[in-house]
């Protein structure tokens, strides 16, 4: 590549190259730079247009310009190009003619000169989380006698008040959808990150419901949809009954403050809007294609807005009741929230936050050992620059909204605080490259607003990810992950059978499996080779891919019987206790067991690389809500990681 075109490339935080799954180096061509550039807006089209780009960095370096954000860990000290003054958050001022040691932490004003900034002080590191141990549940799979066709807040509560003494919840994103049929079935393609998805509210839960007459609650209990015929979650069905049931309820729902949250205002003008244009923003009238237009701060006024501002009230007092409830069972985690990597550029994000999000591109991932083509995941991704020049005032809402109900959060995809694969518009998922971010402002940023709510932080840093990663996180006392099917023991063993549970890591969420992966039941059944045979989902032949299961199962079998914790008589049933047994034993501080493991089921709960030849994110569990607290099988489990305590 053009030393030129390099040297801009790397200024803009722009991969020309990177290592692939083998360890090997990879270019990345000149067209992809090219076009991943031009969505920062860099005009890197031609020689000269490169000379006048890196002419201008040049300049802004010897004019000694600041950045539009500056983030200092607590402590640091930084020099200045002159004199200043810092307005902290409290609005106290101070003259500084540099960053100084003993500014606490928060999101202050620098000014120097005619240069204005934002300036962050973030903690080294979170609290060390305790040791815990809970369930990990998908909340839309649960069902019970009172949710409506798939798991609610309420269901959550009562799985609170039946979790056998757990310390915490892990949920799957509860993020918003855009609320229009038909209704986006993956939790991870969120219209927004910053609100709730009002197909979890319990309608017989709410004020109104409770304040209206007898006859009128038969009319929104009618509405409640009955069993699918194929025994699926019916996602457009339950919205259109719950929205049905909440215009029936509308009018008891009393005075509705559209002022007192303006973030939210323009959140519920986008959902009163998509209800009337369509789902997909690019498509609406020009003059709302923007939020900031007079026609879409005219839209601000209608009654449809004040019902979507309603509908998010009533999730916050919902998920304030479940956090409620996991406090008053002594919870000492609670409620761990999921944070997706991204959002669907055509929702509620995507026209709210445009300006700080790269038109057109798409996160995703390069080619690896299992998508050979690479992955494009149809997600929108930031912007780092104009992150920085605003502030990361977006990220930073983003977070507070969430940690409003959380007592943890897990990061989807934590590398992608560090680096993100973006995949430009009409180019294929291998023809994208990596594009940098600044991890001290995001994991900064990140810290700073869990510490201010007590939560913990777990970062999913599964698969192929730099050293660094998972360095940072330990470092920061945020947990990584460690999964049964993949910790496997690298180092010593040439066969790279299953490590032993006394050499997981001690920073880790451990688990047996994810929602991508088989279940229990299903791993040892070999349903993940049957079903992907079937679905012609396989990467090799099908002898050589139940070759290579039957030998993960062997392996598996001899760890826990090395461990002493099967026999060769031992059932199904009685393995699947062993490796919560085993996860355990483990030195990792938190321990989480899956309702699909624990209630045996086969089939996993999302088939990656399918979209309709699988029911991805559809399957409900097949034992009711009811019967959970009372199974035996989730009564042994739970014994069994309660007995960590008193290691």
């Amino acid at each position: 590549m053009d030393a030129e075109l390099t040297a801009l490339a790397e200024a803009h935080g722009v991969a020309t190259w990177y290592e692939d799954w083998h360890r090997e180096r990879r270019d990345v061509s000149s067209e992809s730079v090219i076009g991943v550039l031009a969505l920062l807006g860099v005009d890197a089209s031609s020689p000269a247009s490169i000379k006048r780009e890196l002419a201008a960095i040049r300049a802004a370096e010897e004019q000694q310009r600041l950045p539009g954000t500056i983030v200092v860990r607590q402590g640091e000290t930084r020099p200045l190009p002159g004199p200043g003054r810092v307005v902290q958050e409290d609005g106290t001022t101070l003259e500084v003619t540099g960053i100084t040691a003993d500014l606490p932490l928060g999101w202050h004003r620098l000014s120097v000169g005619d240069q204005e900034v934002t300036l962050v002080v973030v903690p080294r590191r979170l609290p060390e989380p305790p040791e815990a141990w809970g369930w990990m549940i998908q909340l839309y799979a649960l069902h019970s006698a009172a949710s409506w066709g798939m798991g609610d807040l309420g269901d959550l509560r009562t799985l609170v008040e039946h979790s056998h003494g757990a310390d915490l919840i892990l949920l799957n994103p509860l993020h918003a959808i855009t609320p229009t049929t038909p209704v986006q079935t993956s939790p991870y393609s969120p219209s927004s990150r910053r609100f709730a998805n009002p197909l979890y509210l319990r309608v017989a839960d709410t004020d109104a419901y409770r304040r209206a007459g007898a006859e009128l609650q038969a009319r929104v209990d009618a509405l409640r949809p009955g069993p699918t015929a194929d025994g699926l979650i019916d996602y457009s069905a339950v919205w259109e009954a719950k929205r049905a049931a909440l215009e029936l309820l509308w009018p008891l729902a009393g005075e509705i403050d559209v002022d007192a949250d303006p973030g939210l205002t323009d959140f519920a003008t986008f959902c009163a809007l998509a209800e009337e244009h369509g789902p997909n923003w690019h498509d609406w009238p020009e003059e709302l294609r923007r939020p900031d237009t007079p026609q879409a701060q005219e839209a601000r006024k209608s009654e449809r807005v004040a019902f979507h501002v309603w509908l998010q009230d009533l999730l916050n007092a919902q998920l304030d009741a479940a956090n409620e409830a996991a406090r008053a069972h002594g919870m000492p985690v609670g409620i761990v929230h999921d944070l997706a990597v991204g959002i669907d550029p055509s929702g509620a994000d995507g026209w709210l936050l445009q300006d700080v999000l790269a038109a057109g591109v798409h996160a995703g991932a390069p080619p690896d050992a299992f998508n050979q083509l690479g992955q494009d995941w149809g997600l929108a991704a930031w912007r780092p620059d104009q992150l920085i020049a605003t502030g990361y005032a977006a990220y930073r809402d983003m977070l507070r909204r969430i940690f409003r109900h959380a007592g943890g959060l897990r990061v989807d995809h934590v590398a992608g605080l560090w680096r993100l694969w973006w995949v430009p518009p009409g180019m294929g998922p291998a023809e994208g490259t990596y594009v940098h971010y600044d991890p001290d402002a995001m994991l900064g940023i990140l810290a700073l607003e869990a510490g201010r709510a007590g939560a913990v932080v777990v970062g999913e840093d599964l698969g192929t990810v730099l050293p660094v990663v998972t360095e940072t996180l330990e470092d920061m006392n945020m947990l990584g992950s460690a999964v049964l099917w993949f910790t496997r023991d690298y180092e010593d063993d040439p066969d790279e059978g299953y490590l032993p549970a006394a050499r997981y890591k001690r920073n880790a969420l451990a688990t047996i499996s994810t929602h991508d992966l088989p279940t229990a039941a299903g791993f040892l059944a070999g349903e993940q080779v049957k079903v992907r045979a079937e679905l012609g989902q396989l990467a090799g032949p099908v002898e050589q891919e139940r070759a290579n299961a039957d030998k993960d199962r062997a392996q598996l079998l001899a760890r826990l019987t090395e461990e002493g914790l099967i026999t060769a008589e031992s059932t199904p049933e009685e393995i699947v206790v062993a490796m919560h047994e085993f996860l355990a034993r483990t030195p990792s501080r938190f321990v989480t067991a899956s309702l699909y493991d624990v209630l045996g089921e086969l089939d996993q709960p999302n088939l990656p690389g399918t979209t309709d030849e699988y029911p991805n994110w559809r399957m409900p569990l097949r034992t009711a809500l009811e019967n959970i607290g009372e199974d035996p099988r989730v009564a042994r489990v739970a014994e069994v990681l309660s007995a960590r305590r008193s290691r």
